[in-house]
């Protein structure tokens, strides 16, 4: 066994031999194609997965790849580089441009501690002071004792943004450029409030692309220099607020008889309108318009959120109460008009002024003692204005008390002249060849569906042209307009310095267009001038402090607008009315010229003509045109015009 064992074995080990021989030669081969089948095991599977997916793709040699990349980081250094000499070029550029604009900049410093107001010293003709605007009421007030509705009115209207901006608002400029867009014209502007007290304080007020520049420069510089409240301080003492006033607390004292620090929230939106232009909204100048302009004040609070819109109806309804008996007599409402102008002829003032005017003091206490006499048989309103044939204002009462109501009726109340008016439609029926002596037909007339009717009912039948004017038929008044055309007499009554609204239809003969007692006036002066226009105006002359001149009148008037015989056929046609018509009670010892004039329902009653030398017109009314009893142009207003004339004879010859 052992022997098979062993045979066993050998033979086994022989097959063992020659099966792993042949073992060996068959992996063999699967031993040498090892390597490759190791690289492609170490390959994650997902990966072999996406590679067998993707479809095979040519790729780019890498040398070109690299040939493109040099070639652009080449071109985008090369931009880089002139990008870069281009800002240095630009910055050089820039600082040079703004070195050459800050050139005659002024000294800030210097300019900010020059915190008085200038005054404004209005004389008479003859150098008598009459009043004082300005520095008499200019006190600096500091930002904290102001009230906080007089600076949330100034910065709703003016500069909401105020507190967010660098002196330069490029949202306020986008914002107004649409809205003009949007309008077709300038309806609001983008300047800041920073830029204001640059061009009102420092720069001359002319436009140029370099003043605009140099605001600019001197905004920012401000931002700079002064907080938020400093520069708030400078503009509310020191911005123009109309007639000579510099700063809230002048013009609180010139249109309010108080203290700024006492304002309330209507007064304050009168003032913080101001600054748009402060003559046109001035409350002494144009009352309705101040109101109408602090509405938009109060509106733009409520859409600030500052205020409530029941708290802006109730402060467009509130009273504004007009200064106290000190403010002076009669001869401000002269004064106020006057100061109103100054800056029409030198800009807003810088410097301390006296304005020399036209009034004479005999003639303005003539007209004082006339219309006070007047207001004692009248319970309403009456107001007077006296000036050369060539214009020169010499007297103007406004109103029966200044203290009361600082609105003046002579310059600033437009109503209907009535019959006055009629002077214009016998100016043009004259020019048109009619004559004193023409014959005319006074009897009922009408035109379409309107008839005019004469006073009283009364018709004359036919008259001559001069009795017609001095009777004051409205018959042959409308008569005339359609026959001339109305479109003559409206251009007539310009040429006499009549303005306002005049209306289209056939009732312009008869007056109920409007004007106001100052151009009827200088109307009745243009006559009394022989035919040449008569400007009204009140100023002679305007110097500073130093004594240099700034302004002096020259120039006599709008030179002839009435051909000579037709002035001296309305010459003879006034003195008629004063003879022998509806103005006797007009008449003077020596020569005397005018023509009454009332309205629907009496509502206003006129008298307006001259003597040799002097013009003057008297208004009786009331403020609210009520009508009024047993009053007429012929009564009260013609009684009025001689007292004034008797009071104030002409300068002996």
């Amino acid at each position: 066994m052992a022997g098979r064992s062993t045979k066993g074995g050998k033979s086994g080990a022989g097959k063992g031999k020659a099966a792993g021989g042949a073992a060996r030669r068959k992996t063999a081969p699967a031993r040498a194609r090892a390597p490759a089948k190791a690289k492609t095991a170490r390959k994650p599977a997902a990966a072999k997965s996406r590679a067998a997916r993707k479809p095979a793709r040519a790729r780019k040699p890498a040398a070109p790849r690299r040939r493109g990349g040099a070639k652009g980081r080449s071109f985008a250094r090369r931009v880089g580089y002139y990008a870069a000499v281009a800002a240095v070029w630009g910055l050089v550029l820039a600082a040079g441009f703004v070195g050459v604009m800050a050139v005659g900049l002024p000294d800030i410093d210097e300019a900010i501690a020059e915190t008085r107001r200038p005054g404004i010293t209005v004389t008479a003709a003859d150098g008598a002071v009459l009043t004082n605007f300005g520095e008499v009421y200019g006190a600096y007030i500091p930002v904290d004792e102001l009230p906080g509705v007089l600076i949330d009115a100034v910065l709703a209207i003016e500069d909401r943004r105020f507190y967010d901006h660098f002196g330069l608002d490029p949202w306020g400029l986008a914002r107004a450029a649409a809205v003009n867009a949007g309008a077709g014209r300038v309806v609001q502007g983008g300047s800041t409030l920073t830029q204001q007290i640059a061009k009102n304080i420092f720069l001359a007020p002319e436009r140029t692309f370099r003043r605009k520049v140099q605001e600019a420069l001197l905004a920012v510089w401000l931002e700079l220099r002064f907080s938020k409240r400093e520069l708030l301080g400078i503009y509310l003492n020191r911005v123009y607020l109309g007639a000579g006033c510099f700063g809230v607390e002048a013009a609180a004292r010139r249109y309010f008889g108080k203290s700024a620090r006492d304002l309330r929230l209507a007064e304050a939106a009168i003032l913080a309108g101001l600054p748009k232009a402060p003559s046109r909204y001035a409350p002494t100048r144009d009352p309705a318009a101040a109101r109408a302009r602090a509405a938009v004040v109060l509106d733009a609070m409520t859409a600030a959120g500052s205020i409530d819109a029941a708290r802006a109806a109730a402060a467009k309804a509130a009273p504004i109460a007009p200064p106290g008996a000190a403010s002076g007599g009669a001869a401000r409402y002269f004064a106020d008009w006057v100061a109103d102008r100054v800056s029409d002829f030198v800009g807003p003032p810088r410097d301390d002024l006296v304005v020399r005017t036209t009034l004479i003091p005999a003639a303005q206490a003539a007209a004082e003692r006339a219309v006070r006499a007047a207001a004692r048989r009248h319970d309403g309103q009456a107001a007077l204005v006296a000036m050369s044939p060539d214009g020169a204002v010499r007297a103007m009462i406004g109103g029966v008390s200044y203290a009361a109501s600082q609105f003046n009726r002579a310059t600033q109340a437009r109503r209907q002249p009535g019959s006055a008016f009629k002077l214009a439609v016998f100016a043009a029926a004259l020019a048109d060849g009619h004559a004193p002596g023409s014959a005319v037909d006074d009897s009922p007339v009408s035109v379409g569906s309107w008839s005019p009717r004469n006073y009283a009912g009364v018709y004359r039948g036919r008259i001559s042209l001069a009795s017609a004017f001095a009777h004051s038929s409205n018959s042959v008044a409308v008569q005339l307009a359609e026959g001339v055309g109305r479109g003559a007499v409206r251009d007539m009554a310009r040429r006499l310095g009549i303005g306002g609204k005049l209306p289209d239809g056939p009732s312009i003969a008869l007056g109920t267009g409007e004007t106001t007692l100052l151009e009827l006036a200088s109307a009745y002066a243009t006559v009394a001038n022989g035919g040449r226009g008569a400007i009204p105006h009140g100023i002679l002359e305007i110097r500073d402090r130093s004594g240099a001149v700034l302004y002096r009148r020259s120039g006599s008037g709008s030179g002839r607008v009435l051909a000579p015989e037709v002035a001296d056929h309305l010459d003879s046609l006034l003195s008629a009315v004063v003879r022998e018509g509806t103005g006797r009670r007009a008449a003077l010892d020596g020569p005397a010229a005018g023509k009454t004039g009332t309205s629907q329902d009496s509502r206003d009653a006129w008298f307006v003509g001259y003597r040799p030398g002097l013009a003057a017109g008297v208004w009786v009314g009331h403020d609210d045109s009520r009508p009024m009893e047993n009053i007429a142009g012929g009564g009260l207003p013609a009684e009025t015009w001689r007292e004034f004339m008797t009071l104030y004879p002409p300068a002996p010859s």
